[in-house]
């Protein structure tokens, strides 16, 4: 998967990690953590708030909500659409929309197919540079309403 992109380390962080949302259930998360450990920059300075969840700042707290969704949901997979970059000097933002496929919870109990469900998140990256390197220092994501239509 090629992705053009003025942020270089962007673009390979993204490739990594939607190609690691393609892994078959059961596969370990290490991979996909070790991905998001990479895109984040390792401050207290970061910060992400996930759909329903309180704001969590701090690297630590950061990637502990990932293993959390990770260890919570047997299969999620994001599609990125509707990437836009902006760059200016050393801090750049994208927003897109994170269309999610995942597993519906408790529907694939006592031996049943699970269902999956779809929900659309739109979210906002923040990056800044620090020694020539661009690291993800907000992820902020916010639900989208079903058959919400803009004017």
């Amino acid at each position: 998967m090629t992705v053009q992109s003025p942020i270089p380390d962007y673009a390979q962080a993204r490739a990594a990690m939607v190609e690691s949302q393609l892994r078959p259930q059961g596969v370990t998360d290490a991979a996909t953590l070790a991905a998001m450990g990479e895109v984040w920059e390792r401050s207290s300075r970061v910060a992400v708030t996930h759909p329903g969840w309180p704001t969590l700042r701090g690297f630590e707290k950061v990637l502990s909500s990932w293993r959390a969704i990770f260890a919570n949901t047997p299969y999620i997979q994001f599609f990125l659409t509707d990437e836009d970059v902006t760059v200016d000097g050393d801090v750049a933002w994208i927003t897109l929309y994170e269309n999610i496929l995942q597993e519906v919870p408790g529907s694939g109990d006592e031996g049943q197919q699970p269902e999956l469900g779809d929900s659309r998140v739109a979210a906002t990256n923040v990056f800044c540079r620090t020694a020539g390197r661009w690291r993800m220092v907000v992820h902020h994501g916010s639900p989208v309403a079903r058959g919400f239509q803009p004017d």
